[in-house]
């Protein structure tokens, strides 16, 4: 990809989270699932990256952790990544539920989103709520 077709593209996203290993074991799976691979890794933090792009997790210092996450105050909601087709989100569902994750709305799952909106809803260990939409 030439540099002109990049424009506006994410380059990376960087997330602060309060126990590191929790996140890496929940985003480690589904992030691979999703085709990313690792990246970087430090004492800290680690990334994974698909393309031309990846995603930051970094263990947030004990003094930023007064004022826990919540996506409904101001900053991020949520992260929203694509699945190859529809029995890619149910595939990633059942697993999802055999590890134990909830399901956010799960009595209008898979059509949450709307009629013509296949996806799953879930939440990482912060409760950084996670989507994973099939293709129109």
């Amino acid at each position: 990809m030439n540099h002109k077709k990049k424009k506006g593209l994410i380059h990376h996203i960087e997330l602060y989270v309060s126990d590191l290993q929790k996140s890496l074991d929940f985003w480690d799976w589904l992030l691979s699932e999703l085709g990313y691979s690792e990246y970087q890794k430090w004492e800290q933090g680690k990334s994974y990256k698909l393309s031309d792009s990846y995603l930051v997790f970094v263990q947030t210092e004990k003094k930023y952790m007064d004022v826990p996450y919540h996506r409904c105050r101001v900053g991020l909601n949520h992260l929203a990544f694509h699945a190859e087709s529809r029995e890619h989100v149910d595939q990633l569902t059942k697993a999802l539920k055999k590890k134990g994750i909830e399901i956010l709305y799960e009595d209008r799952h898979p059509y949450a989103g709307g009629i013509n909106y296949y996806a799953v809803y879930f939440e990482d260990p912060d409760r950084i709520k996670v989507e994973i939409v099939a293709p129109q």
